[in-house]
């Protein structure tokens, strides 16, 4: 058991019974689409669902990881992993990331990347991936940081192609200011890479990129730093 965590003001443990998941499933459903509901979907029974809680035990975040076979996962409907599932090392799909709307404390990412650095490290996984989402399904919006995130493509003997229509990138007529979502933004800062393309998710009327980490190549100072966040926020 790699999770729970503590520190500060955040408790970062996984969802132990069935109201703990369709807490997440609610988190999700009011991130993603505004408004209350449940968001579940046939991939949910087969993942371990990550919870952020603060001190008053409000769930203010979630996550969910999957370490089964990468083609069976979610972002297999979207993108052609066959490259990747000949590499011979264990992998881990994250999905779902999501934050309450009115929570902007940049404590709940380093709590999420330290519980995830632990279980990385405790189950020997060499590459995590996974749908990096942007809001809405307007690319101009972000034009500016997509742009920029085009320097960012994975190596062309890994870097997944995407199974049905796409939209690029990069496109110069584009100027919209819209920063990159936090999370991949994190992936980018540790030597991530994403896939060429954009897909949209009808279902969560968001877009997405194809996000990996290859955990061999993170910066050694920032694997220090959450290694060391990681043991200190552990609860034994």
């Amino acid at each position: 058991m790699t999770i729970p965590f503590l520190k500060g003001r955040y408790r970062v443990r996984f969802a132990a019974h069935d109201a703990d998941l369709r807490a997440c499933q609610r988190l999700r459903h009011l991130c993603f689409f505004g408004v209350p509901g449940v968001d579940a979907d046939a991939y949910d029974v087969d993942c371990q669902h990550v919870m952020v809680e603060d001190q008053a035990g409000r769930l203010v975040a979630s996550l969910r990881l999957s370490e089964g076979p990468a083609a069976n996962g979610y972002a297999a409907q979207f993108y052609d992993l066959s490259r990747l599932i000949v590499l011979d090392v264990p992998m881990l799909e994250i999905g779902r990331f999501c934050v309450a709307p009115d929570v902007q404390d940049a404590d709940v990412l380093r709590m999420v990347w330290a519980a995830l650095t632990a279980h990385v490290d405790t189950r020997g996984v060499g590459l995590l991936f996974g749908c990096a989402s942007f809001a809405g399904t307007d690319p101009t919006v972000y034009g500016r940081a997509l742009s920029r995130l085009a320097r960012h493509a994975g190596p062309d003997h890994l870097r997944p192609t995407a199974r049905g229509p796409a939209l690029p990138l990069a496109d110069e007529r584009a100027s919209g200011s819209a920063p990159l979502p936090p999370l991949l933004r994190t992936y980018l800062a540790m030597g991530g890479w994403v896939g060429d393309a954009l897909v949209v998710d009808p279902a969560l009327q968001t877009m997405h990129v194809f996000t990996c980490l290859e955990v061999g190549k993170v910066p050694a100072a920032r694997a220090r730093a959450l290694r060391a966040l990681a043991q200190e926020a552990a609860l034994t």
